[in-house]
């Protein structure tokens, strides 16, 4: 008897349970239990953002929204129901977003759609460059986004506009033009506006040159143990750059000198720039002037630039750190150097490029 008496009882409570069970799981992503209206909109905040701007669509049917695009190019963005409600959706401008006047398209579980307009910040940028340096007519390549629809890159403060080679999203090739700038930033243009390049560019042809496709005016080699000498298969620019093997465990440097007429200071000279490709292994370089020599065996000698293996690497040193005219410039000086400490394991093979003081 206990035991018909247990089984009556507990076959009600299960099917109870199940029940309450069921309709809970039927309610747990946020979207109504009947069939979906036709969605509608009364407001969307804000009406434009660029890549991650949260937006909030109000209206009505909104609950059993699945799918979002952004119909220039068919962009989607993610769709989170348990943060939705019927009155209200929120969702985020995807990063991918093309820039530009468009709609939102909003479809639901049975098709119904609702288009609400919007207009998408997708300015340029630019993460990298080909090179820093120019001259007119230089092919230069920017990476970045939101390039496909540029429509003007000028040097900032100018009207020195360069030439649109060819666009995608990720990438742009331009010809810069002529201009009486030293360097400058670019401004760049496309549908969401305008942007200034946080890259400098340096006009070659304002520049003194101390190596380039040869040695500058007056220059030459002055390089401790084997002499440098000019490759025409590595090169940043141009056709050639000036190479220099450091000998295991020497000390070597590679040596510019000028001893006539020699460098004379001018407030004008703002940087030292050059390009280096690296050796087999990371190793750092030394930068000093003849008139910054006091000891030939000091490490600290010079401004360290750190070279990484097998690749091109840029520097813009500020003379203000270099000191090539001494602690307080003046005068001139006539020598310009590189040097290592070591390298300890093997002979190691740098090349230069692009080597000038900028105004």
């Amino acid at each position: 008897m206990r035991t018909s008496t247990f089984y009556k009882l507990i076959v009600p409570l299960s099917i109870l349970f199940c029940c309450i069970f069921i309709s809970c799981k039927k309610d747990e992503d946020g979207r109504p239990d009947n069939a979906p209206g036709t969605p509608t909109f009364t407001a969307i905040t804000p009406t434009e953002g660029g890549g991650g701007t949260l937006l909030t669509l109000s209206g009505a049917g909104l609950g059993d929204i699945r799918t979002i695009v952004f119909d220039n190019q068919d962009v989607p963005t993610a769709v989170q129901p348990t943060l939705n409600t019927d009155k209200n959706i929120l969702f985020r401008v995807p990063d991918t977003a093309f820039g530009g006047p468009q709609h939102i398209i909003l479809t639901n579980s049975a098709g119904k759609t609702l288009s609400v307009p919007f207009n998408v910040i997708a300015l340029p940028s630019v993460s990298d460059v080909s090179n820093y340096n120019f001259t007119a007519g230089t092919r230069l390549t920017l990476t970045g986004n939101n390039l496909d629809d540029v429509s003007t890159v000028t040097i900032t403060g100018t009207s020195d506009a360069a030439t649109i080679v060819s666009k995608s999203r990720k990438t742009m090739v331009i010809d810069m033009p002529a201009t009486n700038m030293n360097r400058g930033t670019l401004d760049i243009t496309n549908a969401s506006g305008k942007i200034t390049t946080t890259q400098e560019f340096v006009n070659v042809d304002k520049a003194l040159l101390i190596f380039t496709d040869a040695y500058g005016p007056d220059f030459s080699d002055n390089s401790w143990g084997d002499g440098a000498f000019i490759s025409s298969t590595e090169f940043k620019s141009g056709t050639k750059s000036v190479a220099k093997t450091y000998a295991k465990g020497n000390w070597h440097l590679i040596g510019f000198a000028n001893w006539w007429p020699r460098v004379a200071y001018s407030p004008d000279y703002k940087y030292l720039s050059f390009w280096v490709k690296g050796a087999s292994a990371d190793h750092s370089l030394y930068v000093y002037s003849l008139q910054q020599e006091p000891d030939k065996d000091n490490e600290s000698l010079g401004y360290k630039v750190d070279i990484p293996a097998n690749t091109w690497k840029y520097f813009k040193i500020p003379l203000t750190e270099a000191k090539l005219w001494g602690a307080t410039p003046s005068g001139t000086f006539s020598v310009l150097r590189f040097r290592i400490h070591g390298p300890d394991n093997a002979n190691e093979t740098f090349h230069f490029d692009d080597i000038m003081l900028v105004k």
